[in-house]
């Protein structure tokens, strides 16, 4: 609870939080804080607030622009609370807590036409002067405050409730209810007796068994906050004092109540029910502590890394030195001028490296410490059951949540010193190098060996390859990562398709029925290692007679590629999309030689939409219909037609639609460099598209009113002999 505490204080006082009051910026202050650092701005009698005041405009929207910045409501989302200014240059004082303070400013005589509104109930605040600005400690955006004053912020009664129940539960002594003579210190507390117990008193009066045993024990903490914390009343509207607020406006993002609809500037805006947005923002903000909550761990864990790594230097620093001086002290008096030298390069790096590991225990612990209160602080928030005061706050918490999780990234949580040391000491040279004895870096390490392929784990399959390879058994020298190399299939120059530190890699999209070269060599700090020996790999073969059945490609639909709207399922053998608008899917495979033949399925149809299929490049749009730019070649049918496109270019109108059921072939030859179309086993119009060159890969586009199924594996058609233009027996 201690690390939350700074959550509960506030940034101009230094102490808990009295009567919070919510900033438009989201930043919070205690009401009296909030009065101590008003300030007033320049008096607004000029020709332009003249001009503000005749055409209902706020008057800080003419003041002059060098000593304000303009946010209208859209752009601000600060909604009625006015208009952002400059810091004025008043002079001020420095709080407790570091924080500059206006001193206040004395309030000026009222017009005469306003006196009535300045009349003074018993009782009551003196009133804010006119213009009066407010500036965030934290944040240091300025705000001038409308006729409302600090009336119109609205009142954080979450942290108030949270502010209570942390300083009741601090001070509550947690003691035995129930020893006779000097109460011991409770270690438990009953639910549903509403007793503290010590643990002899709740073995003797308290047993887990019968009745007893359904009641739930908790610590005794968190026994007093439940038993002090009291439901919190009902929030009140800052506009409307005698409406609660009972919806929530989407736009504006605050709670509103049933007047603000009907009258106020949210008529218009979009409106949701207040307990809905409640449980929703819980909700996220429970979903976002979780990540948070992984960081934490994870950083708890780094600390325990970074202090056994000071453990380790402090021995590998000693162990170290010892070696140094066994070298040294074996060598004659020559040797024993440089080893002082020597000595104190090492207690140098010593030195060095735990500088930069304490500094990094250091940083992470105030991070760490910054998280954890964060992560009581909207705990405690969460168990509000206010929703409108939740609401008010938990934009601003799930924000702060996600930026705390983002600050704890991998470099974070990387130990930025090793615990070895990386020198070595040259023992070798002659007597007549001693003068020139100094450490040698371990950088300047060999060249990595050539790694080994495991031929057992090296395959292909259909157009893909899987290699595998590793650092031989006896080598010693470190690695950094690995460069795999192919060529073109057809004996031309290796190109890279892998760089990185794993050691098994699949490549996709290869031709059909070509053998590759395959190589790999390793790579460290000191350069690039020899190639490994080279291994050929052959690619499935297509296009063969359908009682080769072994030898026809095989694919699925490619959720990488795919439009994010693309709903896969069926292992990625169905399509759907969430969109009325087209988006397209690829599949897995490329083709670039062969011949090769696909179906689909319609298995809904609503409405009668368009769909396309076809082939595509790789970089083809996946926003618009299949066909719209250069990259496709499609044909789009609806229930009664359909039409070939490319390049946005429609032609050959063929009558014949589909419905629930249909299905549509895809015929792509690269012999003849042809693509022809079938619905329902029969050809659709003449051949679509020839001179065709790959890669090519099988696609579609389609809307929510569209679901297809892919099947693949099949052989070509009876009426098609491949190497003929078209059915009617042309050659190529």
């Amino acid at each position: 609870m201690d690390e939350m505490e700074e959550e509960l204080k506030c940034p101009v006082c230094g102490s808990f939080f009295r009567e919070p009051i919510i900033l438009p910026c989201t930043h919070n202050l205690c009401l009296a804080c909030a009065r101590n650092i008003l300030v007033q701005t320049p008096d607004a009698e000029s020709p332009q607030s003249s001009r503000a005041s005749g055409s209902g405009v706020s008057d800080y929207d003419y003041l002059d622009l060098d000593k304000m910045s303009l946010y209208s409501e859209a752009d601000s989302g600060y909604g009625s609370y006015g208009g952002f200014v400059s810091a004025p240059t008043t002079p001020c004082q420095k709080s407790p807590n570091g924080v500059r303070v206006f001193p206040p400013t004395v309030p000026q005589p009222p017009a005469p036409q306003q006196h009535h509104l300045l009349q003074l109930q018993p009782g009551s605040q003196p009133p804010i002067p006119r213009n009066s600005c407010l500036t965030c400690p934290q944040c240091h955006r300025s705000l001038v405050l409308d006729e409302r004053g600090l009336r119109g912020f609205a009142r954080n009664r979450v942290l108030e409730g949270v502010v209570d129940r942390y300083q009741q539960g601090r001070a509550a002594a947690l003691k035995c209810q129930l020893c006779e003579k000097s109460p011991k210190e409770a270690t438990v507390m009953c639910e549903q007796c509403d007793v503290f117990y010590c643990d002899a008193c709740r073995l003797r009066c308290h047993p887990p068994r019968g009745p007893l045993a359904k009641h739930r024990l908790v610590p005794p903490a968190q026994g007093c906050i439940s038993r002090r914390a009291s439901p919190r009343k009902t929030s009140t509207c800052t506009e409307h004092e005698l409406e609660n607020m009972s919806m929530y406006c989407v736009q504006c993002k605050m709670p509103v109540c049933y007047q603000c609809l009907e009258e106020g500037k949210h008529g218009t805006h979009e409106v949701k029910a207040l307990g809905a947005m409640w449980k929703l923002h819980k909700g996220q903000l429970s979903q976002a502590l979780t990540g948070l909550s992984d960081r934490a761990s994870e950083a708890k864990e780094f600390l325990v890394q970074l202090k056994n790594m000071v453990q380790h230097i402090q021995e590998n620093g000693v162990e170290f030195e010892a070696c140094l001086v066994a070298q040294c002290d074996a060598l004659i008096d020559a040797l024993n001028r440089r080893k002082a030298q020597l000595l104190s390069r090492v207690n140098k790096e010593h030195e060095h490296k735990l500088k930069v590991v304490r500094d990094q225990i250091s940083h992470c612990t105030v991070k760490l410490r910054q998280t954890t209160g964060l992560m009581e602080y909207c705990l405690e928030v969460i168990k509000e059951n206010d929703p409108s005061g939740f609401l008010q706050i938990s934009d601003a918490l799930i924000r702060r949540v996600h930026v705390t999780e983002g600050q704890w990234g991998k470099g974070t949580l990387t130990p930025r010193m090793s615990s070895d040391f990386d020198l070595t000491l040259d023992s070798g040279p002659l007597l007549s190098t001693i003068h020139q004895l100094d450490f040698v870096q371990m950088k300047g390490e060999p060249f990595p060996a050539p790694p080994m392929l495991q031929l057992e784990e090296c395959c292909t399959q259909n157009n893909s390859a899987t290699l595998s390879w590793k650092q031989p058994p006896l080598s010693t020298i470190a690695v950094e990562g690995y460069i795999l190399e192919l060529d073109d299939g057809n004996g031309g120059q290796f190109r890279e398709v892998y760089v990185g530190n794993e050691t098994i890699c699949t490549v996709d999209g290869l031709h059909y029925h070509s053998t590759y070269k395959s190589r790999v060599k390793a790579f460290n700090a000191s350069g690039l290692g020899q190639y490994s020996k080279t291994l050929l790999l052959q690619t499935s073969e297509t296009g063969l007679p359908p009682c080769d059945m072994e030898s026809v490609a095989w694919f699925t639909f490619d959720p990488a590629s795919a439009h994010p709207d693309i709903l896969f399922s069926n292992d990625n053998l169905t399509v759907t999309c969430n969109s009325y608008d087209d988006r397209v899917v690829l599949g897995g495979s490329a083709f670039s030689r062969g011949v090769h033949y696909w179906e689909m399925t319609v298995d809904r149809y609503d409405n009668h939409p368009d769909p396309a299929f076809g082939v595509a490049r790789g970089d083809v749009l996946k926003d618009v219909m299949l066909g719209k730019d250069d990259k496709a070649w499609a044909m789009y049918v609806d229930n009664n037609r359909s039409w070939f496109m490319h390049n946005n270019s429609h032609t050959n109108r063929t009558d014949g639609g589909i419905a629930k059921g249909a299905t549509i072939g895809v015929l792509l030859d690269f012999t003849c460099g042809l693509l022809i179309f079938l619905i329902n086993d029969e050809q659709q119009g003449p051949v679509a598209f020839e001179g065709l060159e790959g890669p090519y890969y099988p696609a579609i586009s389609l809307n929510r009113n569209v679901q297809v199924t892919l099947h693949t594996g099949l052989p070509i058609p009876d009426f098609y002999t491949p190497g003929e233009a078209d059915p009617n027996g042309s050659e190529c």
